[in-house]
């Protein structure tokens, strides 16, 4: 394609649709026997959403190949029966719920770290976090598959993104100068092998309890951790704003 970048200045691929042979990773990836794990949150009245969240990626995300879901919820009574493609698992992890909303998007960190030590890193090879308020409308295939991958926010290509999207107070842990990043990336989708995904929140997570100690609410709560550490720790790939797109746009 000649109409979007594909490449980022360090040489990581962006992936957009008509930049890749699905069937070719795919027999790569079969090969390999991995298995890759998709982490969601359903907490308060985002449970309405678990139905259509788990349908559609039951049916679009690496289809054919190993895939354990992993829901959070404080409202496991709610959930129906799914039924699942035979090679998907579903698991369903009670969580407390918390006062804030503020505080349910920052304890994700932490949450998602401490499950990847205690139990994920024996189970999967790869692991993403995905929002639960969305329906897959198309295949996202092992086109994904890499150590970091972050997702460039719809908000990034559009003429009103301006630079808000960054933490630029100089007392947060997420400041970055004067908004200088190199992409938006959003906290909606994003993911890489269990070792990089454990050093991505852990290193969020500590920066969001200096922040809470500090007293000092970033503007995007975790997104805002998550685009300081790939700033410093440049993503291995980049996922096109197709696969995560603002319906408000």
């Amino acid at each position: 394609r000649q109409d979007v970048l594909v490449l980022t200045p360090w040489l990581a691929p962006i992936v957009w649709e008509g930049t890749f042979s699905r069937d070719i990773l795919n027999a790569q990836y079969l090969q390999k026997n991995l298995v890759t794990g998709v982490v969601t949150f359903a907490v308060e009245k985002y449970w309405f959403f678990i139905d259509g969240f788990m349908r559609s990626a039951n049916k679009y995300f690496l289809a054919g190949h190993q895939v354990n879901f992993y829901l959070f919820t404080d409202s496991p009574e709610k959930i129906s029966h799914l039924q699942m493609a035979p090679e998907n698992h579903l698991f369903v992890i009670p969580v407390q719920n918390c006062s804030r909303w503020q505080d349910i998007s920052r304890s994700r960190m932490d949450i998602i770290s401490s499950y990847i030590q205690s139990q994920f890193q024996y189970e999967v090879d790869y692991l993403y976090s995905l929002d639960i308020d969305v329906q897959l409308l198309a295949h996202i295939g092992v086109e994904i598959i890499d150590a970091l991958v972050a997702t460039i926010s719809s908000w990034e290509v559009t003429p009103r993104h301006e630079g808000k999207a960054y933490e630029t107070r100089p007392e947060s842990q997420a400041a970055i100068p004067e908004g200088r990043g190199d992409f938006h990336y959003t906290a909606s989708f994003y993911g890489g092998s269990v070792s990089e995904v454990l050093r991505l929140t852990r290193a969020c997570s500590e920066g969001l309890r200096e922040d809470r100690e500090s007293g000092v609410e970033t503007r995007r709560h975790h997104e805002s951790h998550l685009n300081k550490y790939l700033l410093q720790h440049k993503p291995t790939r980049l996922l096109s704003p197709e696969y995560y797109w603002d319906t408000e746009l």
